[in-house]
């Protein structure tokens, strides 16, 4: 059986071309007799279904009536007319019950909310994004004014309580005032707990958030997300509108990049059900929204920490500098989605700007400054007590040295350097030297020493090896008479 295009094909070859059965039997990889047999026909006959008789026929007319009756599922059907005499299988009657059941679909009530009434929150996921060196997992905040239609969105990279409080901050701001009511899923920043037919258990941070901005909450029922839909489909709207097909160089970009598109796309665009502009809704339920509150809510996650003996605090596998003092000591950390600040018994001690990189150690350069001051101090005893023990005046040399206003430890260390270099007791000579001739100062005794070490060089014979260099030297005949006259004046003397 061919269909309705084949046979027009061979009506146009035939007619059109002028082919002959064979040939277009050949063109279209077909049977010569069919091609004959379609074209003696006038015009395409589709082929009759045969209904074929059925062990459940006598059956369906009892069927359907249990159908209708009562929501029988296949199996109690099945059961029922076995026990009136049907033969055939189970499979036969699941299709003919699953083709007479009309299909269900839950209906849904339109919630339609006042200016200022509510506003709807939730969270998204969407793969992965570098930060830094890393790879964290993206998520991103949304809410949106029930209303106007208002979207605001917010690219984190976590989504704990102080992100989450945080990003409510910001659309609060973003929108101009706070809403009655927040409509919200039953996540744990949120709802603790909410069992089917009981009242939901709120999260005490969030609903201390709530009284503070002056919203109530409002908790979705268990399996009822379509109750905040329009949150919903903000988030399928981020996800296809914003996200799909971009490319994610740098969590770095994501922020500007989304303040953009909901200023130039997201809340200019015709919405779908309102077939509005959000923007200008928004400028009728403004008026609706109650004001901020004066002061910011403190979004800080406070725990409980405790420095390590390098003096760090580890968070998200990466460390931070407290001051060396607080080493093995109990603190309280209070994480910011910027920042981390750091108390000892309610005493503030170190901040850090956060980071969401991985494996970093971040250092304050006044951290470790007292424990390297300690430090020199034992490294300035151990020198003292080092030059004390040269010899027997290094005590009083000490005080010359203080008197003077010397820098004592400079010069300590490099006599004791010195002692090093020549050894204790020719130290200990050069500074007995240097008392007694006043010569106060390492340079005296350096002095002193170099000139005890140093050898002059033995005379050695004249060599000349040429006439040339033969001195031309006058000698002069001496003067004998000197002695005569000594000889006389001998002889003269009694």
């Amino acid at each position: 059986m061919i269909d309705y295009e084949t046979f027009s094909r061979i009506k146009h070859l035939h007619l059109q071309k002028g082919l002959t059965a064979m040939q277009i039997a050949r063109e279209l990889a077909l049977d010569e007799r069919t091609v004959k047999l379609w074209l003696a026909e006038k015009q395409f006959r589709p082929r009759k279904s045969v209904v074929r008789p059925s062990k459940l026929d006598p059956f369906k007319d009892t069927v359907v009536k249990m159908i209708e009756s009562y929501q029988y599922t296949a199996q109690q059907v099945y059961q029922r007319i076995q026990e009136e005499g049907f033969t055939g299988g189970y499979t036969v009657v699941k299709k003919f019950v699953r083709k007479i059941r009309p299909t269900r679909k839950k209906a849904f009530l339109t919630l339609a909310f006042a200016p200022g009434e509510c506003a709807q929150v939730d969270w998204g996921s969407y793969g992965s994004v570098r930060v830094g060196e890393t790879t964290r997992r993206l998520s991103f905040f949304v809410m949106v004014l029930c209303y106007s239609r208002q979207m605001y969105v917010e690219f984190t990279v976590s989504q704990t309580m102080e992100h989450f409080l945080a990003c409510h901050q910001n659309a609060f701001a973003a929108f101009g005032g706070v809403p009655a009511r927040i409509m919200v899923d039953n996540l744990k920043s949120a709802v603790l707990k909410h069992a089917v037919g009981e009242a939901p258990v709120f999260n005490s941070r969030y609903l201390d958030f709530a009284r503070y901005h002056g919203f109530g909450i409002s908790a979705c029922g268990v399996a009822k997300g379509n109750e905040k839909g329009r949150v919903e489909n903000g988030v399928g709207y981020v996800k296809k509108n914003f996200l799909a097909g971009a490319e994610l160089p740098d969590f770095a970009a994501l922020g500007p990049a989304a303040r953009i598109w909901l200023d130039t796309i997201a809340n200019v665009r015709i919405h779908g059900e309102t077939r509005q502009k959000p923007v200008d809704m928004l400028k009728g339920e403004i008026t609706h929204l109650q004001p901020l509150p004066l002061h910011a809510y403190d979004v800080g996650n406070v725990s409980a920490v405790r420095a390590s003996s390098q003096f760090r605090v580890a968070l998200d596998s990466n460390r931070y500098s407290v001051p060396a003092r607080y080493a093995g000591q109990p603190l309280t950390m209070k994480a910011y989605p910027d920042r981390l600040c750091f108390y000892h018994e309610e005493k503030f001690v170190a901040r850090h700007s956060r980071s969401f990189e991985r494996n970093r150690d971040f250092e304050d350069p006044d951290h470790p400054r007292e424990l390297i001051a300690q430090r020199k101090k034992a490294r300035d005893q151990t020198l003292l007590r080092r030059f004390l023990a040269l010899c027997h005046c290094s005590l009083d040399y000490y005080r010359e040295l203080d008197k003077r206003q010397l820098n004592a430890t400079i010069h300590i260390r490099k006599i004791v350097a010195l002692a090093e270099i020549y050894g204790d007791d020719a130290v200990a000579g050069a500074i007995d030297d240097a008392m007694r001739l006043h010569a106060i100062g390492s340079d005296y005794i350096a002095n002193i020493l170099e000139s005890r070490a140093r050898k002059l060089p033995e005379p050695g014979a004249l060599h000349l090896t040429r006439r040339a260099d033969l001195l031309d030297i006058a000698v002069e005949a001496p003067d004998l008479s000197i002695y005569d006259n000594q000889t006389i004046e001998e002889e003269e003397t009694p």
